[in-house]
């Protein structure tokens, strides 16, 4: 069995990222790297229930499916292991829960530096390439083609609401609760997300970001964004698996495995 500390070097290795750096500005860098090199995906999710996996990887196994077929994972499997470094390197940080549309079913991590704080969510497939300050007097806003994600200022009992647009209508949001919690809180939604009716076992999406666009497959639509102009086409079925390797990297044989159980693609997303 492989120590932490060697996988924590490989980890390190994958994302490509120096650690003599000052506390804020590493932090930085690891998270863009985390967001560059590791894609928000459930291609993996689907690959693993067909092995009879009901829960995130264990830490080797996350990490050498990064290496051999360019997976990544969704929040809990993105998020936990990101939160896991960042506390290997000595950082100030706890696990969060936070509500969508229904509670308690997404993780973030809170970074504390030199009194103030910082939300590390390398798992909601948004562009967050740098830390997102939580000491806000105003709107943080991020704009990314025909997307806008507005991060609001911490409320009186110390949540933070997230909201995601798309051509200005409100799509998505997430509100960030105060108390600290562990990955044991998040067994039962992690195991209820390999339901059969659950909604990644019963759609596509994969994001990728670099450092000026991004590619985004959902469902049977891709979506192409470059210096903050967007693109869309349709693609068949059957052209999944080519498309998949050639846009982001994953194996066709292993994407292939991995959907062909998926019997329709449902919107799970408006």
């Amino acid at each position: 069995m492989t120590d932490h500390k060697t996988l924590f070097k490989k980890y390190l290795a994958l994302l490509e990222v120096d650690t003599s750096n000052p506390l804020l500005e590493l932090l930085k860098k690891i998270v863009k790297a985390h967001l560059i090199k590791i894609p928000f995906e459930n291609i993996s999710k689907l690959y693993y229930k067909q092995q009879g996996m009901n829960y995130i990887p264990n830490f080797s196994q996350y990490l050498d499916d990064i290496e051999k077929y360019n997976f990544g994972g969704t929040c809990y499997a993105n998020n936990y292991y990101l939160y896991l470094l960042l506390e290997h390197l000595g950082y100030d940080i706890k696990l969060y829960r936070a509500d969508m549309r229904n509670p308690d079913v997404h993780l973030i991590s809170i970074v504390k530096i030199d009194g103030y704080e910082f939300i590390v969510d390398g798992g909601y497939a948004a562009p967050f390439l740098e830390p997102l300050p939580r000491d806000l007097k105003e709107d943080y806003v991020i704009t990314s083609g025909k997307e806008k994600y507005i991060l609001k200022p911490k409320s009186k009992d110390g949540t933070s609401h997230l909201e995601q647009y798309y051509m200005g209508e409100l799509k998505h949001w997430y509100t960030a609760k105060p108390q600290p919690s562990k990955i044991e809180d998040f067994r039962k939604v992690i195991e209820d997300s390999y339901a059969d009716d659950a909604g990644f076992m019963n759609a596509l999406r994969i994001t990728r970001f670099f450092e000026n666009s991004s590619v985004v497959l959902r469902n049977l639509h891709l979506t192409e964004t470059i210096e903050g102009e967007s693109s869309t086409v349709k693609i068949l079925f059957d052209d999944i698996p080519e498309l998949v390797q050639e846009k982001f990297g994953m194996p066709a044989d292993i994407v292939e495995k991995a959907i062909r159980n998926l019997k329709e693609l449902k919107n799970v997303w408006d």
